[in-house]
């Protein structure tokens, strides 16, 4: 009986004892947990403190580092061919004919097709450039009537026009290049004698026939259309018109697409980026701006 009692009373002692125990070893867990957490803060804040110090101290790896989080993807410059020059001496092509248009003569069919031409590149450039659709279409009509008088594409004229000024007839550059297609107005002044002087050379109407004569002038003398821009952007006699020449016949080509009917994004990723981040302008001397004697365009 004895040793039964005292077996017993040694159970309940040991059970007693376990909950106190098990409690102990949580503690020291739980401190241990937060030790850890204590030491890992720590060094995170010492590493951070370090790497402010050395961005503070070198100021070139604070904006090395900036420019490699803010940098936006670069996008390809899509390679573009010019046309030859027998198509841009040409009218501007035409739909085919539908059976409904049989009876009429081809030079109704022509003006037909011209004027389904002119409704879909003036729809696309008022929603590219945000400028007013009645604006865009004497811009566009004038553009057309110019390029049949003076036997030139007027979808190269159009995209000359988006590159140099964005449509804005009242645009000037730092150079003195005024209007739509940036001519040099006091360079070409006797082009525009006949048309009211040198303040005609805002007039859009004078602009784009003066500046088209001009172009035309570049792209028949240098026997390509690239070699006519870069005289144009007052290139000729460097390596590289940095990327003039590309950007006028991407847009060219993107006339073109829309020309036919076809849906062409008013918004590019060039277009974007340049929109984002505007590129400074290139100021060229007035010895860049003569090339063999004959003063360019625009700038």
């Amino acid at each position: 009986m004895i040793n039964s009692n005292t077996g017993a009373t040694s159970f309940a002692r040991l059970m007693a004892c376990q909950p106190a125990a098990w409690l102990s070893t949580k503690r020291i867990s739980a401190k241990g947990v937060l030790t850890t957490a204590q030491h890992t803060l720590t060094i995170v804040g010492v590493t951070a403190l370090v790497v402010m110090a050395v961005l503070f101290v070198r100021p070139d790896l604070a904006k090395a580092l900036s420019d490699s989080l803010n940098r936006a993807p670069e996008t390809a410059m899509p390679a573009v061919t010019a046309p030859p020059l027998s198509a841009l001496m040409e009218a501007p092509a035409t739909p085919a004919a539908t059976a409904s248009t049989d009876a009429l003569s081809a030079e109704d069919k022509a003006l037909l097709g011209s004027e389904k031409q002119q409704k879909w590149v003036t729809s696309w450039l008022s929603k590219r450039y945000r400028v007013a659709g009645d604006a865009t279409n004497m811009l566009v009509s004038t553009a057309y009537l110019t390029a049949r008088e003076i036997k030139l594409d007027p979808l190269l004229i159009l995209a000359v026009m988006a590159i140099e000024s964005g449509l804005n007839p009242f645009a000037e550059s730092p150079m003195g290049a005024q209007g739509l297609m940036q001519v040099m107005s006091k360079v070409h002044h006797e082009k525009f004698q006949e048309m009211g002087g040198l303040q005609a050379a805002l007039n859009p109407v004078a602009n784009i026939r003066v500046g088209s004569l001009i172009l035309k002038d570049y792209v028949t003398r240098g026997g390509s259309v690239e070699a006519g821009l870069k005289s144009y952007v007052g290139a000729a006699a460097f390596a590289h018109d940095d990327g003039y020449g590309a950007r006028v016949l991407a847009e060219y080509n993107r006339l073109k697409q829309v020309s036919t009917g076809k849906k062409v994004p008013t918004i590019t990723p060039v277009m974007a980026a340049a929109q984002a981040k505007p590129a400074a302008p290139v100021a060229a001397t007035d010895a860049e701006k003569s090339v063999n004697g004959t003063q360019i365009a625009g700038l």
